[in-house]
């Protein structure tokens, strides 16, 4: 029996059982389809997170108050030292070779209002040079100057979102506003922007350092940000800076220097472990569908025995018999495969439509595994089947008797 007549006489099998057909085509299209789908969330995410390092800028390096112990635990958030790092420890750290900028940064939650309204807000302190760091720019105009990182200036920058909640759509450039207790000029409003490492830049105002530190009688800084340069050695920079703070702070190593890449890095890692579990345990609905296949295909021996018989007493082999039955498991798998990958990147492009910021993706290796695991698993359960009917006396077969 040629190809040709194979592929034909599976033909004619399907249309004659269409019911079954389309149970074990639906069994496969989910199983390839839920591979794809799950794993294009778990690059979606590894996407999402590298977009949101790239927007704190090009190469980062975040110095935090407080030692990571040997013990264990993630890097602190706020720390505990013997010393706070203050404004002068930045600007020692700025001086270091290869570093392009610095940002110090005061952080808390303040009550900012105007006319009727008020809100509570993350308010960050920080310089001009905070901007160029995280790649902010202003929608209207301008930013800190340069006079920030010395004075307590009574200036503010405005998140988009806080702008229109306290203001409408009135202008906000050269109103004031009262910022716990102070009163504050607006300078700028930042551009639209979303969210970035979980802080919503539209939600969030943004002072002059020194005026931070006096609203919330703070003189040590929360974090120090710095920019350095492409060409330069990030662990030879964290090294200078462990020095530069060893000898500004007595002797002690008081404080933990974190790199953009290698957060990028840890987080690439755990994603991409997560995707390759994800991918693991959605095949298992790909093996539901193979013992769906094999089920199906058993009570489909006992109903074509005739026909098999008929087959065997014209001349077909064992071995024909077993084609007809595995290609025919193959047919099946190819077409419910061809519908899954349809069905799963038909659902990728919806949810691209509807939520452009998450990179939805499935990895490039996502389909051919998908296909590899579909394949050998109708492989695998469509051999028994394809065994019994092959076994099948002519004579009993054609008499309808097992």
């Amino acid at each position: 029996m040629k190809l040709f007549d194979q592929l034909v006489f599976n033909r004619q099998v399907f249309l004659r059982h269409r019911v079954r057909t389309l149970l074990m085509l639906l069994a496969v299209a989910i199983g390839v389809a839920s591979v794809i789908l799950l794993t294009s969330l778990g690059e979606g995410a590894r996407g999402y997170v590298d977009r949101e390092f790239s927007a704190l800028g090009n190469r980062i390096l975040i110095v935090l108050p407080g030692r990571k112990e040997t013990t264990g635990g993630g890097p602190p958030m706020y720390g505990a030292s013997p010393r706070d790092l203050t404004l002068e420890d930045a600007n020692a750290l700025g001086r270091i070779p290869g570093v392009l900028a610095v940002a110090p940064i005061v952080a808390g939650t303040t009550t900012i209002s105007h006319s009727s309204r008020s809100r509570e807000v993350i308010t960050l302190g920080s310089t001009a040079a905070f901007f160029a760091v995280r790649q902010l720019q202003v929608g209207a105009g301008t930013l800190l100057s340069a006079r920030a990182e010395s004075e307590p200036l009574a200036v503010a920058v405005l998140g988009v979102k806080v702008k229109r909640e306290l203001f409408g759509s009135s202008r906000a450039l050269g109103q004031w506003v009262r910022v716990g207790d102070r009163r504050m000029r607006v300078v700028g409003v930042l551009e639209e922007r979303g969210e970035s490492l979980g802080l919503d830049m539209r939600d969030m105002l943004v002072i002059p350092v020194r005026t931070a530190e006096q609203l919330f009688d703070s003189p040590g800084l929360f974090r120090i940000l710095l920019d350095i340069a492409p060409s330069a050695d990030s662990d030879k920079i964290k090294e200078k800076i462990l020095n530069v703070i060893r000898k500004r702070h007595d002797g002690e190593e008081d404080v933990t220097v974190i790199s953009q890449d290698s957060m990028l890095a840890a987080f690439d890692n755990i994603l991409a472990t997560l995707t390759m579990a994800i991918a693991a345990i959605s095949s298992i609905s790909l093996l539901v569908a193979g013992i769906l296949i094999m089920n199906i295909s058993l009570i489909s021996v006992s109903q074509r025995r005739q026909e098999i018989g008929l087959l065997k007493a014209i001349g077909a082999s064992s071995r024909q018999i077993k084609q007809l039955f595995i290609g025919e498991s193959l047919m099946l798998i190819s077409m419910g495969s061809a519908v899954g990958i349809s069905f799963a990147f038909a659902l990728i492009a919806l949810f691209a439509g509807l939520w452009p910021s998450f990179p939805l993706q499935p990895p490039v290796w996502a389909v051919p595994a998908a296909l590899l695991v579909a394949f050998g698993t109708g492989l695998v359960f469509s051999i028994m089947p394809a065994k019994r009917a092959a076994a099948l006396d002519p004579v009993l077969a054609l008499r309808g008797m097992l």
